[in-house]
């Protein structure tokens, strides 16, 4: 009985959660008249929100436009992450502590804090209505440094020795032996990055103005906001549930690796 409830508990809380995105699937194919008015499935289901979605906006272009941005920063960051995590893990040099530190500190400034200096770098190097300005001040975060750092701290010394023993440098030790032994923590990481990337607004709103050069996040808020959507609430859904699919699919495909990194990269010393 105390089973029973406990999975009967577990399922209203996730029922809770998910409503939200399943009214919005919902939603999306409704009716507009019946939006207002839905509480689960339309009386009949259309696909002219999302018909109408792909003619008003280039919702492919700033597709493919997210997937290379957040592809980019991602594999920027599982690269430099796991470079400067096994630096502060493994290698004996003086202020390595102090790094760490400093890095774990840099969490706690809010981003909007280096906003206007990163702009004006963008300008300076001619970067604005660019790739590189998406990009490249994304290619390293603290929080991936730390994740790499606490996960190589679990691996065997005794592994990393032997690899020096066999003439492995610094970097094949890294990409030949850490990296197949940190598989949760690379799809950890990569997850985390791939979706803050994905979702970020902010700054592509700042720094890009061509319209074939918009991500997603940034065409569906001048979309819903800008007056394209014509005040059709099913078409601003439609857009919605285009954004966040993407993201989902990739979370369905390696939430085990995820569950196995967070439950194993706690801090310790």
């Amino acid at each position: 009985m105390k089973k029973l409830l406990f999975y009967f508990c577990l399922t209203i809380s996730a029922l809770i959660f998910l409503y939200p995105f399943l009214w919005m699937i919902s939603a999306s194919l409704a009716p507009e008249s019946e939006i207002g008015n839905l509480f689960a499935l339309p009386s009949s289901f259309s696909l002219h929100s999302y018909l109408s979605m792909f003619n008003k906006i280039p919702i492919g272009r700033a597709f493919v436009n997210s997937m290379i941005v957040a592809s980019s920063i991602t594999f920027g960051v599982l690269l430099t992450g796991s470079i400067v995590g096994y630096a502060l893990s493994r290698l004996q040099f003086k202020g390595r502590d102090l790094i760490f530190y400093i890095i774990i500190f840099t969490m706690t400034l809010p981003f909007q804090i280096t906003l206007i200096p990163q702009y004006i770098i963008m300008v300076k190097f001619g970067w604005v209505d660019t790739y590189l300005a998406l990009i490249a001040p994304y290619m390293i975060n603290a929080l991936s440094i730390i994740m790499f750092r606490q996960y190589f701290k679990t691996i065997p010394q005794d592994l990393i020795d032997a690899a020096r023993i066999d003439g492995c440098g610094d970097f094949r030790i890294v990409f030949r032996i850490l990296w197949p032994n940190s598989i949760p923590a690379i799809v950890t990481i990569g997850i985390i990055t791939f979706m803050a990337s994905w979702n970020e607004v902010l700054w592509p709103l700042i720094v890009i103005r061509d319209e074939s050069l918009m991500t997603m996040p940034q065409l569906v808020t001048l979309f819903a906001v800008g007056g394209r959507a014509e005040s059709q609430l099913g078409v601003k859904l439609a857009a919605a549930v285009m954004l966040a699919l993407p993201i989902i699919i990739v979370y369905l495909f390696f939430q085990k690796y995820f569950i196995q990194s967070m439950t194993s990269t706690g801090i310790k010393d």
